[in-house]
């Protein structure tokens, strides 16, 4: 059985969504910035990439017009959103601030 993303995001308590594309650079110096962030709150997060040419009708629904787009939910909820390049510090802080 396949989860949806609404499952997912709305059954943990904070999920940082990803927004990328295989093509794209900036997707690509995200990822280990996100491995960090991952490594420093641990299971506090719940972190998904999204590849918006595999997602296209997902990527349309949230409106995702550039990548990498990063987007937080909390309990299902929109919180915060960011196009971008994100620094693992501003992360982290977001996360903890969101918990």
């Amino acid at each position: 059985m396949k989860t949806s993303f609404n499952d997912i995001v709305a059954s943990h308590p904070l999920v940082l969504v990803d927004f990328s594309a295989d093509w794209c650079g900036p997707c690509k110096m995200l990822g280990p910035i996100l491995k960090e962030v991952k490594n420093d709150v641990g299971e506090k997060v719940k972190i998904v990439k999204i590849d918006v040419d595999k997602n296209q009708a997902l990527a349309s629904k949230y409106q995702v017009m550039g990548v990498p787009t990063l987007v937080l939910f909390k309990k299902g909820i929109q919180v915060w959103r960011e196009s971008g390049v994100q620094q693992k510090h501003q992360l982290v802080e977001l996360i903890n601030r969101n918990l």
